[in-house]
């Protein structure tokens, strides 16, 4: 009969949402050493991955094809209420990060590009909430 030991905790799960798609591959890399990471290029996509599995971050970028990402976000927040959420965005515009924050109840917006490294800790940030 094998040893019993503790039983290690579940890895947080992230879903990370990104229409630049060599950007959401690397994003991946670099998460999945830390995380279960799930990617998609497009809310609609993103859409049907949140169906069917529970999500402990939700990283998404403002800027995607049929949807903003914060919409996208805050049609989440309504779904999937205890999951933390994190903007990323292109454009500097310290209104909108703000209000944004707000609106979905954000964890965190970042200005891209964001590195690997900071990304992890904002989700552990996030997390830690």
């Amino acid at each position: 009969m094998p040893a019993s030991g503790p039983v290690p905790a579940p890895r947080p799960v992230v879903l990370v949402i990104d229409d630049e798609l060599p950007l959401l591959d690397a994003l991946r890399q670099g998460l999945k050493t830390e995380f279960d990471v799930e990617v998609a290029s497009s809310a609609e996509e993103a859409t049907m991955l949140s169906a069917t599995r529970q999500y402990d971050v939700i990283v998404c970028d403002q800027l995607l094809p049929g949807e903003q990402g914060l919409e996208f976000l805050m049609r989440l927040a309504r779904l999937h209420p205890g999951a933390r959420r994190i903007l990323l965005t292109g454009y500097i515009n310290p209104d909108l990060i703000s209000r944004s924050v707000a609106l979905a109840g954000l964890s965190a917006c970042l200005i891209k590009p964001v590195s690997t490294p900071e990304l992890i800790k904002v989700i552990h940030q996030a997390l830690a909430e």
